[in-house]
């Protein structure tokens, strides 16, 4: 259910609604629009005594909202939601762009691959501390002193981190280090985990899972927003299907249906999303093109050496040329790239 209020109700007006709704055993979520305010409501098994809050003074309509999801749906809000984290933003005119390594292996390596994605125009490192393989001897990463060296990163070249929170246990130690918490593919639902990012300070970037449908991606964020944190950022990273000449299949329909039917942004991660570095050029030129708000990009200096996901990383050359390819291309569809 939506509540919306008249232009000009002031916030003691907002604040006398969210405290009726809350009396009636429901959450209240007010979101201010660019002309008025509206409060989503959640919490309700059944029907709600709608009478109780329409004559409340500031109230100008009540909507119900038939999708499952509510707090994500356009119906909730119109306007898109802007996740902004340091210099960089999400969701906005400005194509954001993550880019770094897997996995981080070591200080050198991150460092290293930092001074150039940054250089390139990327405001926003990536790199796992935590990795959830497939195989149990595979490199698992280096854990809080992965996250050390990315606070490092953070400290020397300013860019803002992302990287994967893999469990409840060590989400606030993720949250500490990072600015973005990522919820992977293979968590993402996880309703324990997803619960706990929604009560943590930090935007959460969720990803696709590898069989999830859309609505399904739209009730995963619904966990996180119902606990209070409105700056989820989607992300399509492939889902699996038939097909033998991809790793996965980068559903690139995902955006515009996203876009339609939520205000959240949503991101494409192209590396994930083919497991062929040479299929991300292509596949960036892509999301670009059918309204991704931005890319997740994996960039390792020496791709062949890899400790993770090596096929698919590109090189700091390759991925300077590919920012260029995106600046060229921003301006005809009304984006900026830095």
């Amino acid at each position: 259910m939506l509540v919306v209020m008249e232009r000009n109700a002031t916030p003691e007006l907002v604040a006398r609604v969210c405290e009726e709704i809350q009396k009636m055993g429901l959450k209240a979520h007010p979101m201010e629009g660019t002309q008025r305010t509206a409060i989503g409501v959640t919490g309700n098994d059944g029907q709600v005594d709608s009478d109780r809050i329409l004559t409340l003074k500031g109230v100008r309509d009540i909507l119900r909202i038939t999708p499952s999801y509510k707090l994500v749906s356009r119906e909730h809000k119109p306007e898109d939601t802007i996740v902004t984290v340091g210099n960089a933003s999400i969701g906005g005119r400005e194509f954001a762009v993550m880019a770094g390594p897997c996995s981080v292996e070591n200080r050198d390596q991150c460092l290293t691959i930092a001074e150039k994605v940054a250089a390139s125009g990327a405001k926003i490192f990536r790199g796992g501390a935590f990795k959830p393989r497939t195989s149990p001897y595979s490199f698992q990463g280096l854990g809080e002193k992965g996250l050390e060296i990315l606070a490092e990163v953070r400290e020397k070249f300013g860019l803002v981190i992302v990287t994967e929170a893999m469990d409840t246990e060590t989400l606030d130690m993720v949250a500490s280090y990072t600015d973005i918490v990522q919820i992977g593919a293979r968590n993402m639902q996880n309703y324990s985990l997803l619960k706990k990012a929604g009560r943590a300070d930090k935007p959460v970037l969720l990803k696709r899972g590898i069989s999830a449908t859309l609505d399904e991606l739209l009730m995963a964020a619904e966990y996180v927003m119902a606990e209070g944190n409105e700056n989820v950022i989607l992300c399509e990273r492939g889902v699996r299907s038939a097909s033998n000449h991809s790793h996965n299949v980068l559903d690139l329909s995902a955006v515009p249906f996203v876009k339609k039917y939520s205000h959240l942004p949503i991101i494409a991660d192209p590396s994930h999303g083919t497991g062929s570095r040479d299929r991300v050029m292509p596949l960036s030129r892509a999301a670009l093109a059918a309204g991704a708000d931005g890319l997740l990009i994996e960039v390792h200096h020496e791709p062949s050496k890899a400790l993770s996901d090596a096929a698919q990383a590109i090189s700091p050359e390759d991925f300077e040329g590919l920012m260029k390819v995106m600046r060229q291309m921003a301006p005809v569809i009304d984006r900026t790239l830095p």
